[in-house]
């Protein structure tokens, strides 16, 4: 494939009206903010913009509004998340038809499927289209994780071009690189705070919920390593902590679309039943954007 997933992809949130169906011109808005905060590609109907709650109309129209904004600047990312591979497949020709680059598929969740279970699962996902697929391990949310030798596996069909870690942890992160090195395959950091270290171990970049808010110090992290300024990458990744930690003041993701009304940006509200900020952390969280 000659799709190669690299870069800070920004998790996008999903702006919503009052109504909790999608706004579109809120989503233009924060398109424009992220790209020209600079970064790499847009994931868009992640976990971080709420998939769970789209409908199929939103949803797909979701994913054609963000092709369409984003004009081919950046590459568009587009969750296929389901729970049975039939739903995930069913999600993928939503994506597929509006014209993303790639898909992330995250592993299903509620059931504990095996390691041959999700190899097959995704094995399936990626004989249904012609569209570079990730893979998404985030067992925080999902209670299941792919190991690394099933993700070794997976770097061998010709379509799946990298994976998606949020586990936090380093070594499953390491490993997944370590064992998929010298093929054409991404390992993308899914823990904000552990880009740098993902870059320096031979990682690709990252899929971050903190580009939302401060897309230019995110970008930063990437850029400037590559450009071979470690230390202002690291001074980078350091000054996205104090963001990433205030994740903690609210039921996620209401910390990201509470941070951009502050920056002015209104996205709308979350799905219930999460709900807004307390005053108190949205002071803190103001403190931390706007020092």
């Amino acid at each position: 494939m000659s799709f190669t997933p690299r870069g800070i992809i920004a998790a996008m949130v999903t702006p919503l009206r009052e109504d909790y169906r999608l706004d579109e011109e809120a989503t233009r808005t924060l398109i424009d903010f992220l790209i020209e905060g600079g970064i790499h590609g847009l994931f868009v109907a992640g976990t971080s913009g709420e998939f769970y709650g789209l409908s199929p109309e939103d949803r797909k129209r979701l994913l054609e509004v963000s092709v369409e904004q984003s004009a081919g600047r950046v590459p568009v990312y587009g969750g296929v998340d389901g729970i049975t591979t039939q739903e995930a497949i069913k999600n993928l020709k939503i994506a597929e038809s509006c014209g993303v680059e790639a898909v992330s598929v995250l592993t299903p969740m509620f059931i504990n499927p095996t390691q041959e279970e999700l190899y097959l699962h995704y094995k399936a996902i990626a004989e249904a289209t012609d569209l570079s697929i990730l893979a998404y391990n985030n067992p925080p949310k999902t209670g299941i994780s792919l190991a690394s030798s099933t993700v070794a596996r997976l770097s061998e069909i010709e379509n799946i071009v990298g994976v998606k870690d949020s586990s936090g942890d380093f070594t499953l992160m390491s490993e997944y690189i370590r064992l998929t090195r010298g093929k054409d395959f991404s390992v993308l950091a899914g823990r904000d705070t552990l880009i740098y270290g993902g870059l320096c171990y031979g990682g690709a970049g990252a899929i971050t919920a903190c580009a939302n808010l401060i897309p230019r110090t995110m970008a930063d992290i990437y850029d400037k390593f590559v450009a071979g300024d470690m230390e202002g990458a690291l001074e980078a990744q350091y000054a996205c902590a104090p963001v990433r930690m205030a994740f903690s003041l609210g039921s996620y993701p209401s910390i990201l679309k509470e941070g951009l009304k502050i920056l002015g940006i209104d996205v709308g509200p979350c799905f219930p039943p999460v709900g807004s900020m307390s005053d108190q952390s949205k002071q803190k969280l103001t403190s931390i954007l706007l020092p």
